[in-house]
């Protein structure tokens, strides 16, 4: 099993057994509102985890799991690079967490997968997140107008960011 170790998290691929408390964190309102979902977390996460284009890590913090992170890759070779999406606990939040699990799982798409280039577009109002990318070395390359729908319905921007292979604050 591939374990990733930040300073502080874990990170290893995530099981079935890990959906019901990977539901209950995405539950939590603060998560809700930036991922979403249908009636069933554990249905949207257990479909997420037989998505075969996407690469789901638990995050662990002490043995207990306090959140997801997960890649996509672009293969075509004319623009192969990783993206990268994650939630935590709230109750973990401001702890540098974050940043340690956007640092562990960067180390691990540029060392072991080879990618020179790794992208994430949070929600343009999300300061939280967006300084957290910036600590690990990612730069905003621009603003996607209307680009996600919100729990609202109504769509909201996002900030694209990407980081090269050797901007990353290791």
């Amino acid at each position: 099993m591939t374990l990733l170790r930040g300073s502080s998290v874990v990170l290893r691929p995530t099981a079935a057994a890990d959906v019901p408390a990977l539901a209950a964190i995405r539950d939590r309102p603060e998560v809700r509102a930036r991922w979403g979902g249908g009636a069933s977390l554990e249905a949207d996460v257990a479909a997420d985890l037989r998505d075969p284009d996407v690469n789901l890590f638990t995050v662990l913090l002490d043995d207990r799991i306090v959140g997801m992170a997960q890649w996509y890759a672009e293969d075509d070779p004319e623009y192969r690079h990783a993206g990268i999406d994650l939630f935590l606990d709230p109750t973990v939040h401001g702890r540098g967490l974050g940043t340690d699990t956007v640092r562990t799982m960067a180390r691990h798409l540029t060392d072991d997968h080879g990618f020179h280039r790794l992208v994430i577009d949070p929600a343009a109002d999300n300061a939280p997140a967006i300084r957290c990318y910036e600590k690990v070395g990612f730069r905003p390359v621009g603003v996607m107008r209307r680009y996600e729908r919100g729990a609202d319905g109504t769509w909201h921007d996002c900030l694209l960011m990407d980081l090269l292979a050797d901007e990353l604050v290791r």
